[in-house]
């Protein structure tokens, strides 16, 4: 018998993208996610208020307050350590995903761990956030809601049959929910997903994140607030100037969140040489924060009132330069130790800062480029370029202000992308042994069709010839595992490989029938000149068989061969694209007479 395959190609109806019907239940789904997603973002920030307020003032409630106003006497060193502790037993004896930023944990969920969460995480991760950021943590609500809104997201969609593509989307579009319900900024969070979560531009995955931010968006003034997080009054500097001068502060700031990353993976190793189990390195951590909060009380906790005395221009400029010094110390071993924590609020004050600083010597408003420290720390640390510029201006409002704010993260980033080989985020991820390419482009295989990478004019076997003489054949002739088998016509009967003529011989099988008369109830599979190159690489590994015939799709005549090394000439012509440098215009050389 001729070899069998089980997958056979079917005619397909090519397009620009791949969406079917199944983006829309998704986008039905994402409403659900959207309004899960500003809901945990609710439940974060008054378990985050409750917290601060046992802690500091020893009453239950869940007023907004400030937690300077109670950080005095020893209870500066003492509160981070208590709550240190608890989060150290809780990763321990509850689960140890609930350590760290948040966003690397989701990217690493997405990517290797089929975009399932669990229900312990979902409840855990906000709680450990809420006593930690409560507690004096330097840290914000964006990681730690990121990964409870990609909870809720995951949670959800494993209720259903899906693929763990989708998984993914309701994922990422419950982390975009989560992050517009905190800080109002659909826009940014939809950026943020494309950027740095989704690892794809797929309408699939684009439309229901979108539409997850825009129903935690609608959500959001009923339960959290409306208008920009941080609405200052800024002058916004014209002319060519100040965009050279963002330029600027922007490559400034890039190496700042070099410098940043490398010092925290620094402290992480240090962390990681102590003679003591892990569960004991936040509390050992606090002790610097709770010395930091001795020096300066407004750098624990989240420090969302530094962001707008940043943006205001109301601090002196001592103040800016000791609050950005301890609290990238205190942040930074904080966050080394493996507690829970974010880093994006941390950032914006870190480099709103060193903006603010700046700006005491560039026109306009310090508080000006106190927002374009914003966006660069943002883009340079995380890699998220639009994302950062756009923030910074859904935060204040000012989107007069995104031109520039896109040359200081565009500067950031060019910095970023020279000094470190990884961002904050997946240098962690990195760590475990997992690489992570975050160039986006599209598959060669998708775009080159069949005819520009199949052999033309095979060699193929006549259906009348015996199996006899294809044993003789494959025996001494044959230079390829397997052929097509024709017709007089020239049209595809099937394939017949080497295996296939090592098992008639053990079988015994009659030599005088024809290859024609095996194929009568045999698939095979086969290919079109326009069909994908990717679709044929799938038939590759679902048929097991390393060479698939080229038919016309009325005649079925073969017109060609594709196989394994064809498909990898289309790695190779995009490696070449990339490295292969020539000149097509130039001077025209001088004649020797001088003319």
């Amino acid at each position: 018998m001729i070899r069998e395959a089980s997958a056979s190609t079917e005619p397909v109806t090519l397009g620009d993208h791949s969406a079917d019907r199944r983006m829309l239940m998704l986008a039905a789904m994402a409403l659900i996610v959207g309004t899960g997603g500003v809901a945990g973002a609710w439940i974060l920030l008054q378990l985050i208020a409750l917290a601060t307020n046992i802690f500091w003032f020893g009453r239950f409630s869940m007023d907004d307050i400030d937690m300077a106003d109670g950080a005095v006497g020893v209870a500066v060193l003492l509160l981070p350590l208590t709550g240190s502790l608890i989060v150290g037993l809780m990763a321990r004896y509850g689960s140890e995903k609930i350590r760290g930023h948040g966003i690397p944990e989701a990217i690493e969920t997405i990517l290797f761990g089929e975009s399932r969460l669990s229900l312990k995480v979902a409840i855990l991760k906000p709680v450990s956030s809420a006593i930690s950021i409560g507690s004096g943590g330097p840290f914000g609500a964006e990681g730690p809601i990121i990964m409870t809104g990609g909870a809720i997201g995951s949670l959800f969609a494993q209720c259903f049959h899906l693929s763990a593509a989708e998984r993914k989307t309701l994922l990422v579009a419950g982390a975009a929910a989560g992050m517009t319900g905190i800080f109002g900024t659909p826009l940014a969070a939809i950026l943020l997903a494309i950027e740095v979560l989704l690892f794809e531009w797929k309408p699939r995955s684009f439309v229901p994140v979108v539409l997850a931010a825009l129903v935690a968006f609608a959500w959001r003034p009923l339960l959290i607030g409306s208008g920009p997080m941080f609405a200052v009054a800024l002058q916004v500097p014209g002319g060519a100037w100040p965009l050279a001068a963002a330029v600027g502060l922007g490559l400034l700031l890039g190496l700042e969140a070099s410098l940043l990353s490398m010092a925290l993976y620094r402290i992480e190793d240090g962390f990681h040489k102590l003679p003591v189990h892990w569960m004991w390195w936040p509390a050992l951590g606090s002790i610097v924060v709770g010395l930091g909060g001795w020096i300066d009380p407004h750098v624990l906790g989240a420090g969302y009132a530094n962001i707008h005395a940043l943006l205001g221009n109301s601090l002196e400029v001592r103040a800016i330069a000791t609050l950005l010094a301890v609290k990238a110390v205190v942040w930074l071993v904080a966050l080394g130790s493996g507690t829970s924590g974010g880093v994006l609020a941390p950032l914006l004050i870190l480099g709103g800062a060193l903006g603010c600083l700046a700006g005491q010597y560039l026109p306009g408003d310090a508080g000006f480029w106190a927002m374009i420290g914003m966006a660069g720390i943002m883009s340079g640390a995380m890699r998220a370029p639009m994302t950062g510029a756009l923030f910074a201006a859904e935060l204040t409002g000012h989107f007069d202000a995104l031109p520039l704010c896109i040359a200081g993260s565009v500067g950031a980033y060019a910095v970023s992308v020279l000094f470190m080989r990884r961002s904050i985020l997946t240098e962690k991820i990195a760590r475990r042994g997992r690489h992570i390419f975050q160039e986006y482009s599209v598959d060669a295989l998708d775009f080159l069709q069949v005819r520009e990478l199949m052999t033309p004019d095979p060699e193929t076997l006549s259906g009348a010839m015996t199996v006899g003489d294809a044993i003789a054949f494959f025996a001494d002739e044959a230079r390829h595992r397997s052929y097509p088998v024709v017709d007089r016509a020239g049209s595809l009967l099937g394939l017949a490989s080497r295996s296939d003529a090592l098992r008639w011989q053990v079988e015994d099988v009659d030599r005088a029938t024809s290859l024609e008369e095996s194929l009568s109830d045999a698939s095979h599979p086969s290919a079109f000149p326009d069909s994908p190159s990717a679709m044929v690489a799938d038939l590759i590994v679902q048929s097991g068989i390393g060479r698939i015939p080229i038919i016309e799709r009325d005649s079925r005549k073969v017109v060609g061969m594709i196989s394994r090394q064809d498909l990898l000439k289309a790695r190779h012509k995009v490696r070449r694209d990339e490295t292969e440098r020539t000149r097509h215009l130039g001077w025209p050389a001088a004649r020797r007479d001088g003319s």
